[in-house]
């Protein structure tokens, strides 16, 4: 028979059994070393939890939104209507402070008196001026109009080149316009940063940025090169038809599980479906003449002036 030392074995502290086992994550990766690209992510979840993640999950999170993305808009596509690089650059110079709609309902008379930068070099400005007045700022525009034009045939034979130093280089282009001409007449990749893709971005907490050179790297650092271009058409398209900047369509967005600002717009599915816009409310999209595959109505022609 054992000795008895007269003390009791400790006693198990009532939560020692209960503790579940240390499960460790696997390392993370540093964020890269820019500003705006947080180490970590906080918002709200759909199911009203604070949301919070590492940057790689965020990355994860970001590609799984561009993929569904692609489900959902498999027919992502530039909003101008254009036949060439030269359309395209002009279209695009147009698009600033106006939607392009508008810019599709001008062009056509304008590319009908001016079908290449030599004609367009040599318009008169008050008839150019003319011609684009229902775009917006006409005579900054027009004057940007003549200025590129003029270099296109001065400087690069009539040309719009492929290279986006050349471009910028342009009168009235910027790396937005340039990243639209590249991506869509020459298949070079590029993120356009425009106000959907800006404010999209950083409801999705991809990057707190604000200066659109800023937001292009905090986003470049997330996806592979050959994403950029459809990418950008993807979240453009999102934020005209579902992620309004003042009432976003919570309640009809098919993303909503992966976005932290899931909230800040109506939530009822109902209410919130009388706010899609084009195709996917029913209505007709922006372009005169959309790509076959495009499911929507094309747009009406400008009305008489």
């Amino acid at each position: 028979m054992a000795k008895s030392t007269g003390r009791e074995p400790a006693a198990k502290k009532p939560d020692d059994a209960a503790k579940p086992p240390v499960v460790r994550e696997p390392a993370v990766p540093p964020a890269p070393a820019m500003r705006g690209a947080a180490k970590s992510v906080q918002g709200a979840a759909l199911d009203g939890r604070p949301w919070h993640e590492s940057h790689l999950a965020m990355v994860r999170r970001a590609r799984r939104i561009n993929r569904e993305l692609a489900e959902v808009y498999p027919y992502a596509h530039p909003e101008l209507d254009f036949e060439n690089p030269f359309q395209l650059l002009v279209a695009t110079v147009l698009s600033a402070q106006t939607t392009d709609l508008r810019v599709n309902q001008t062009t056509p008379a304008l590319f009908a008196a001016y079908p290449t930068p030599e004609d367009l070099a040599a318009a008169p400005p008050e008839e150019l001026e003319e011609l684009i007045r229902p775009t917006g700022f006409f005579r900054a525009k027009a004057r940007s109009l003549l200025g590129l034009s003029a270099a296109l045939r001065d400087r690069f034979g009539g040309e719009v080149p492929g290279k986006l130093d050349d471009l910028v280089s342009l009168p009235g282009v910027g790396r937005k316009t340039a990243f639209v001409v590249l991506g869509n007449a020459f298949g070079v990749p590029g993120i356009t940063v425009d106000t959907h893709f800006g404010r999209l971005v950083r409801r999705w907490k991809w990057t707190e940025e604000t200066d659109p050179e800023k937001v292009e790297a905090a986003v470049a650092a997330i996806f592979p090169k050959k994403d950029w271009t459809m990418l950008s058409h993807r979240v453009i398209f999102h934020g005209r038809r579902i992620c309004h900047s003042r009432k976003p369509a919570c309640g009809a967005c098919p993303i909503a599980p992966l976005c932290p600002s899931y909230g800040e717009g109506e939530t009822d599915p109902e209410k919130a479906r009388k706010l899609l816009k084009y195709e996917k409310g029913g209505f007709p999209g922006q372009r005169l003449k959309p790509p076959p595959d495009y499911p929507g109505l094309a747009a009406p022609e400008a009305g008489p002036r």
